[in-house]
């Protein structure tokens, strides 16, 4: 069996409660492995971990027990073989698009001209091919996002981090994101880590999606191969029989899940 991109053995995460009596554990024997190439997706209730596991395999957080290992390697300190692309808004505001998509490469000593030249591809890529001096603040929500996934990819990472990237976009915005997404993915087959809480999402862009139980101490519950044919289209192939199978099969186990989720939060 080839090694694994990811592999995140055993987490468990425990942090000090906010009135500082005692301990939280968020996340609690996890273990979870992305294969290279492979497209896998996290769904569960809200507030349930899925970001804490994101952070632990981009090695922002070191958990308090566990490990992760990168390409079989224990990872020690932040993952360099990998690219995030973080929910909120991570463009700097007062660089415009070019500027933002190439700090990368300057951060990582490319010459100027070369990371320009680079910029501008992957800007094209993206759809914004012309829109190279626009601010933040002159870009519409899909053009901030479109910006932020050519400033991920563009220093071509082995694994592609990606925590619920289109959540704050309209629903026809997020589907030509989503078609966006699996282009470039197809063209070169990273691994891929993705938090969504979008079951449609979920199934219409992986391999194979990963339910998590409801906090504290969330863990995986289930697994299931996508085994719906690619290339997809991500509006077309909700109205699939096995699409619709695959729904039900896993919102069967997703949803008592999200009723404990929102429960809890009544109550906090």
């Amino acid at each position: 069996m080839a090694e694994a991109a990811v592999l995140l053995e055993d987490i468990t995460c425990t942090f000090a409660a906010r009135d500082g009596q005692g301990s939280y554990t968020a996340v609690k024997g996890a273990t979870m492995a992305v294969a290279p190439g492979e497209f896998v997706s996290v769904v569960g209730p809200t507030g349930c971990g899925k970001s804490t596991l994101l952070n632990v395999a981009a090695g922002l957080l070191q958990p308090s027990s566990g490990g992760v290992r990168v390409f079989g390697a224990p990872l020690s300190g932040i993952n360099h073989r990998a690219g995030y692309m973080f929910q909120g808004e991570a463009l700097m505001p007062w660089r415009n698009a070019l500027s933002n998509v190439m700090a990368g490469l300057e951060f990582a000593g490319m010459s100027q001209n070369e990371a320009r030249q680079q910029g501008m591809d992957w800007l094209r890529r993206v759809g914004l091919g012309g829109f190279e001096d626009r601010y933040p603040h002159q870009m519409s929500g899909g053009m901030r996002k479109r910006t932020m996934l050519a400033q991920t990819l563009i220093r071509d990472p082995d694994i592609i981090l990606m925590d619920e990237p289109f959540s704050a976009l309209d629903i026809q915005t997020r589907q030509l994101m989503e078609n966006e997404v699996l282009d470039l993915w197809m063209a070169k087959r990273k691994a891929v880590l993705f938090i969504t809480h979008d079951l449609d999402e979920a199934i219409a862009m992986s391999d194979r999606v990963i339910v998590l139980s409801a906090g504290p101490a969330t863990h995986p519950i289930g697994e299931f191969v996508i085994d719906i044919p690619r290339p997809r289209d991500v509006a077309e192939v909700r109205s699939q029989p096995r699409f619709v199978e695959l729904h039900k099969a896993i919102w069967d186990v997703l949803r008592e899940e999200v009723l404990k989720g929102y429960a809890q939060q009544k109550r906090a």
